[in-house]
């Protein structure tokens, strides 16, 4: 989803919030959700968790059809590889993935070498386990 994400669609972000250590994280998925203010934690309805979310600046415009206003959401799955690291993405990442460490709000990310599997981050590390390259 990265890559449908349009910077003009996120350019009224003021401030991502983030509610886990991202340094420990190699990507998080981000999507772009339809929600009914501009600041504030957002309600989660997908399996695994949240992880952050963007908070938009008073010059956001809520839809004209829904009132609603649309808000990256940052999240990951139970299958992803900070809690399986040798699963499904022990190398490679899912399409909707970014490196944390490359997001700032206005900014889509973008996937890295260690977002798709390269030097194992401080998460997977302790645990014995080397990603390959």
């Amino acid at each position: 989803m990265s890559a449908l994400i349009d910077e003009d669609e996120i350019s009224h972000e003021v401030d991502l919030v983030w509610l886990e250590d991202v340094g420990e994280l190699d990507y998080v998925r981000q999507s772009l959700d339809r929600l009914p203010t501009r600041r504030g934690r957002p309600a989660y309805h997908r399996d695994g968790r949240m992880v952050g979310y963007a908070l938009l600046g008073p010059g956001a415009k809520p839809s004209r059809s829904s009132g609603t206003f649309r808000r990256r959401v940052f999240w990951l799955l139970p299958h992803d590889r900070d809690s399986v690291p040798d699963g499904l993405y022990a190398t490679g990442a899912p399409a909707e993935a970014v490196d944390p460490r490359t997001l700032a709000p206005g900014s889509k990310g973008r996937k890295t070498e260690r977002s798709e599997g390269g030097p194992p981050s401080d998460q997977v590390r302790p645990r014995g386990l080397s990603l390959p390259l």
